[in-house]
């Protein structure tokens, strides 16, 4: 059983390397990521070769500007306690082939750096088609008499390569 795992490994290790100089992972000019297809073989819809710079989705079909562009929403994974760290998670749908970055915005009742550590904007979405953003909360440093809970409002921005998808904000409550 184990010969035939390390022969597994090794194939896989072959396929990894002979598609390495076919396909390269890198950022595109308007700051979106994808991977870039350096060959010049023929589309598979039978239209002209693919440029360097083209999107392709997950069956390395060309996708043409403003067509046919994923959807991205968002979804809250419920309440945080303070001083624990919170979730969003980011869809895509349907799935490209290498990843991306959404950009977003933050408002609601909690204010960044009094309630949370304010994440940085754009969120990475994996080739799986999910990606979180991650939303640590501080102890509170107000009055101990005043417990109440407060709101961080995650909406996606509109950006290059996606589409908004519905729902394109999440709300995640800081309890006490």
């Amino acid at each position: 059983m184990k010969n035939r795992n390390n022969q597994l490994t090794a194939i896989l290790f072959v396929v990894a390397f002979a598609l390495g100089p076919i396909v390269q992972a890198g950022p595109r000019p308007d700051g979106g990521p994808t991977y870039l297809l350096v060959n010049d073989a023929p589309r598979p819809d039978g239209g002209p070769a693919r440029l360097a710079n083209d999107r392709v989705n997950a069956n390395s079909e060309a996708i043409p500007e403003g067509e046919n562009l994923p959807a991205i929403t968002i979804h809250s994974t419920g309440d945080v306690k303070r001083g624990k760290t919170g979730s969003l998670v980011l869809n895509m749908h349907p799935l490209m082939f290498g990843g991306m970055y959404v950009n977003f915005s933050l408002s609601g009742s909690a204010v960044a750096g009094v309630d949370y550590v304010q994440p940085l904007s754009p969120a990475y979405i994996g080739h799986s088609g999910y990606g979180v953003i991650l939303i640590q909360t501080l102890p509170d440093p107000r009055d101990s008499s005043i417990r109440r809970a407060y709101s961080v409002v995650v909406t996606l921005e509109p950006g290059a390569g996606y589409a908004l998808g519905v729902p394109s904000s999440a709300t995640m409550w800081i309890k006490p």
